[in-house]
């Protein structure tokens, strides 16, 4: 398998007034080289794309990349480029390979825009390389800079940075560095989710070695997406048995929700929902399942008591206001 490492530059509305609609930031660049699956560079690929939406340059782009909106004027439009850059790729199973998690989602969204053939029709697999580098060197949580992954390594700087080959071109060194000294890194795929799953049995369930991932469909709202028992259910992945919750489904901001749940065998599993909206206007569920210490467990507990103290106060508040808004009786003459 070949490894297409992809950097891209885009532009935006000079004043974030004048957006349009499903495009809010157009590409303006491409970069990429392909390894093969040894860390080998076989190819690379440079175009600048002649912009139709947005024809003023954002001052912190253009103070960024160093690029002229006169230069783009030279180059080509954003379907042709496309076609080249998919030509490009090959025939060859390949993989997706970015500096973090955004390319791939304005990359489609650009697609969206044009009407073209999406990337995929659901969540679409990648190489997060700023999370495995951080899996690889770091404590898998934190987020380096390209240029500051780059330094860490001590890897020459041997072209400047910011423009979308040469950030392609330095995140594929480094993917290089992962495949030939961090191999074991590269299970850790992530999944662009610009196209949730299209039903039930596209649903994606993938196990890594300390946490299970499972992306839902698409449903109208919240309610409907909690009272799906997939997405509400509590499972340990290694032995495959559904767990009985210690602690219900609660959140402390209405975006993400924990639950705990025991397993005799292998102990606490703490679940995390995130609820995160598609591009219908629907919602969809990322959940994570990892195995967490008894110390762990109690922590939980005390997040859950302050939900539920959160809770009460908004309660009380509700009714006070209620209360206040109430209409006043009339007092009777004496």
């Amino acid at each position: 398998m070949n490894y297409i490492v992809l950097d891209l530059e885009w532009n935006q509305s000079t004043n974030g007034k004048e957006e349009v609609p499903g495009i809010p930031f157009e590409i303006i660049e491409i970069g990429a080289i392909k390894l093969n699956d040894t860390g080998v560079m076989i190819g690379e690929f440079s175009r600048l794309i002649r912009p139709s939406v947005y024809h003023e340059m954002h001052r912190i782009t253009s103070k960024l990349i160093h690029l002229q909106m006169q230069e783009l004027e030279r180059g080509e439009a954003f379907p042709e480029v496309m076609e080249a850059f998919l030509q490009w790729c090959g025939e060859a199973e390949y993989m997706f390979c970015t500096w973090g998690s955004l390319d791939l989602t304005e990359l489609q969204r650009n697609l969206k825009y044009y009407n073209m053939t999406p990337l995929s029709n659901g969540p679409l697999p990648f190489l997060d390389v700023q999370k495995l580098f951080s899996l690889a060197y770091e404590d898998g949580k934190s987020r380096r800079s390209l240029e500051s992954a780059v330094d860490f390594v001590q890897m020459e700087k041997d072209i400047p940075f910011h423009r979308a080959f040469s950030d392609a071109y330095y995140t594929a060194k480094l993917t290089t560095l992962l495949i030939n000294e961090h191999e074991p890194v590269l299970k850790n795929v992530s999944f662009d989710v610009f196209h949730p799953p299209a039903d039930r049995a596209s649903e994606v369930k993938i196990r890594f070695d300390h946490y299970m991932k499972y992306i839902s469909r698409e449903f109208e709202d919240k309610a409907e997406a909690f009272a799906d028992k997939e997405v509400i259910s509590s499972k340990c992945y290694l032995c495959r048995r559904n767990l009985k919750k210690k602690l219900k489904w609660f959140s402390l901001n209405g975006k993400q929700y924990y639950c705990l749940a025991y397993c005799e065998k292998h102990g606490y599993f703490k679940s995390k929902i995130r609820l995160r909206k598609s591009e219908n206007d629907k919602v969809f569920v990322v959940k994570t399942t990892r195995p967490i210490t008894k110390e762990e467990a109690e922590l939980l507990k005390s997040r859950n008591e302050r939900a539920k103290e959160l809770r009460r106060r908004r309660s009380r508040v509700h009714k006070d206001a209620a209360l206040e808004a109430e209409p006043k009786g009339e007092m009777s003459p004496s």
